[in-house]
């Protein structure tokens, strides 16, 4: 039986599950940083959060998807830039309501 060793990085997965779990808390102590957009924001926000947090959730578990296109949408390096970039619009929207 063979088994197949996955070529990534120990330290970014964690670094994203990380950074996923404080997003993920940070939304739930202050939950007007997303429901204060009107809704033509919020729901690409929303989706946008979802797809990036569970993306880094899925990577920690070792989970994947068996079609080629959601596997490669939740596999760095492009759920890496939608966390990345759902980190930005979240600290974003806390400088700009502080």
């Amino acid at each position: 039986m063979l088994s197949e060793v996955q070529g990534r990085s120990t330290w970014l997965t964690l670094a994203a599950m990380l950074v996923a779990a404080a997003l993920a808390l940070w939304l739930l102590i202050r939950p007007e940083l997303l429901s204060g957009l009107s809704m033509v924001w919020r729901m690409p926000a929303i989706g946008l959060g979802v797809w990036a947090l569970g993306a880094a959730f899925m990577q920690a578990l070792g989970l994947e998807f068996r079609r080629h296109w959601l596997r490669r949408a939740t596999c760095p390096p492009v759920s890496l830039v939608a966390l990345g970039a759902f980190t930005l619009l979240v600290a974003m929207r806390a400088f700009w309501l502080a």
